[in-house]
């Protein structure tokens, strides 16, 4: 009879320590995974950082395309005020025109790349939710 309480005590602790390792295993688990997330949040926040630079970018030479075609009007204005023909300052407003189009096209490109950078899609925590669900899945196995 001792010897099947013994044996029983010996079970009892092996359950613990089973138990016990488990707990430490999914503390580490844990740790990890929080760790990952706080990667995964840096690299999208570096992201999102790169793609609000770009709108700033776009932004800013949209700006001066306006200025551009604002000096157009005035040169074309001053055409009209000025000379009847178009001659020397018509020539100069086609070319703040040309230039103008120019600006606003990398203008559209910076600001359209800059948002495709920002989008919900890049930001979500694709590893993290993977791995998150990995650990649910081993954690079920051993239960």
């Amino acid at each position: 009879m001792t010897t099947e309480f013994g044996n029983s005590s010996t079970r009892s602790r092996s359950l613990g320590d089973l138990v016990g390792g488990l707990a430490a295993d999914m503390s580490g688990l844990f740790r990890k995974e929080i760790e990952l997330a706080k990667t995964e949040a840096s690299e999208k926040l570096d992201s999102v950082v790169g793609g609000v630079e770009l709108l700033i970018a776009g932004a800013a030479i949209g700006i001066a395309a306006i200025g551009v075609l604002f000096a157009a009007i005035v040169t074309g204005l001053a055409v009209v005020f000025i000379n009847a023909g178009m001659d020397r300052t018509a020539a100069n407003s086609l070319a703040a025109f040309i230039v103008f189009i120019v600006a606003g096209i990398i203008a559209w490109i910076l600001v359209a790349r800059g948002r495709a950078r920002i989008s919900a899609e890049n930001l979500r925590f694709d590893r993290t939710t993977t791995a998150l669900s990995l650990d649910q899945a081993a954690l079920q196995e051993k239960l």
